[in-house]
């Protein structure tokens, strides 16, 4: 084990002799558990790692005996103005905050969105907690929802934290380590009550702001399973919905929505991939017809989320109720729950 010191603004650490010919941002990563391998990176580039003298290169070997200075800058203000905006908090601490998002909130600021996303609303709420993640104050977007998406995300404050989330989202509870899930109404009666959509995503070629399912080789492995919780008869079967509960092998831009879809069964109210919306409502009964009709959004929602603490270590876990657009709709769906008369 190297010989470590740490100051307020500066770590020190000495190298051992069986860490010699490593790579040095691999190493310091490997020493520094509150910064990522990029945050390194970046201040090897920048001149704030030295052994006596600047070294600039990542893929610098590790000297036996060397004492490594890691310089740590004050964390530089986020290009993004802060925002007071509405937050349902459920969760906060000085590592991450969990955030029941409502549906019509953009996550991060992008084209046609530069304001009044979720990041400008933390950047306001959480200040001077913001410790720096990559070198700015801002928070850290490990996983996103749909604008129309409603449910529950959790957001670093910190960059260990953000690593150490990162890490697991990217496993996607393989390890077991994270779990998360959704709640939909679908269209129509799913082939089984419990399966597996597995289809590889992409960009459309006939519409790059969409995704769809690709043959062969090309785009992403993508895998969602589904399990079917009820079903809600229609007028006719055109009108029959399902609710169902989603778990995510994997976390590909509008996964389920793309999945749900290209098996025969789109989510309510979406607009991209739910084509023929109008026309299926007429197949509902009368109360439904009506809740369905006043939807606007797609009735997806993050349902519940579990996650190590990223410093801690201690297993957490949220749930959210479906909110009121779609508690309406569920209760006009029961409302209506009586099975169609067979045919003689």
């Amino acid at each position: 084990m190297p010989d470590t010191t740490k100051s307020h603004d500066a770590i020190e650490l000495t190298a051992a002799a069986e860490d010699a010919g490593q790579r040095l941002d691999r190493w310091l990563a490997q020493k520094i558990e509150d910064l990522s391998r990029a945050r390194i990176q970046a201040l090897i580039h920048d001149g704030y790692v030295s052994d006596g003298g600047t070294i600039r290169e990542a893929r610098t070997p590790v000297k036996p005996g060397a004492t490594y200075r890691v310089e740590l800058p004050p964390a530089s203000e986020p290009d993004v103005a802060g925002e007071t905006l509405p937050l349902s908090i459920i969760y906060e601490d000085a590592d991450l905050v969990v955030i029941d998002k409502p549906a019509g909130l953009v996550v991060h600021p992008a084209a046609g969105h530069a304001s009044g996303t979720l990041v400008n609303a933390l950047i306001a709420h959480c200040g001077d907690s913001l410790s720096g993640i990559g070198g700015v104050k801002r928070p850290g977007i490990v996983h996103r929802l749909d604008k129309d998406t409603s449910g529950l995300l959790v957001v670093a404050k910190t960059d260990a934290a953000h690593q150490g989330l990162a890490d697991q989202f990217k496993s996607h509870g393989r390890d077991g380590r994270l779990y998360r899930s959704y709640l939909a109404f679908v269209w129509g009666r799913l082939p089984l009550p419990k399966g597996t959509i597995s289809a590889r995503l992409g960009r459309s070629q006939a519409n790059r702001t969409k995704i769809a399912v690709v043959r062969g080789e090309a785009g992403r492995s993508a895998t969602t399973h589904y399990e079917v919780l009820q079903v809600f008869p229609g007028e006719r079967s055109t009108g029959d919905v399902s609710l169902v509960r989603l778990v995510l092998e994997t976390g590909r831009t509008h996964q389920i929505r793309v999945h749900l879809a290209h098996i025969g069964h789109p989510v309510l109210g979406d607009a991209v991939y739910g084509s023929g919306f109008r026309t299926r409502l007429a197949s509902l009964k009368d109360a439904a017809r009506v809740a369905a009709s006043e939807l606007s959004r797609q009735a997806l929602h993050a349902e519940t989320l579990e996650f190590e603490h990223p410093t801690s270590g201690k297993k957490l876990k949220f749930s959210s109720e479906l909110p009121a657009d779609l508690s309406d709709l569920a209760i006009a769906f029961a409302a209506t729950e009586k099975p169609r008369k067979k045919r003689l």
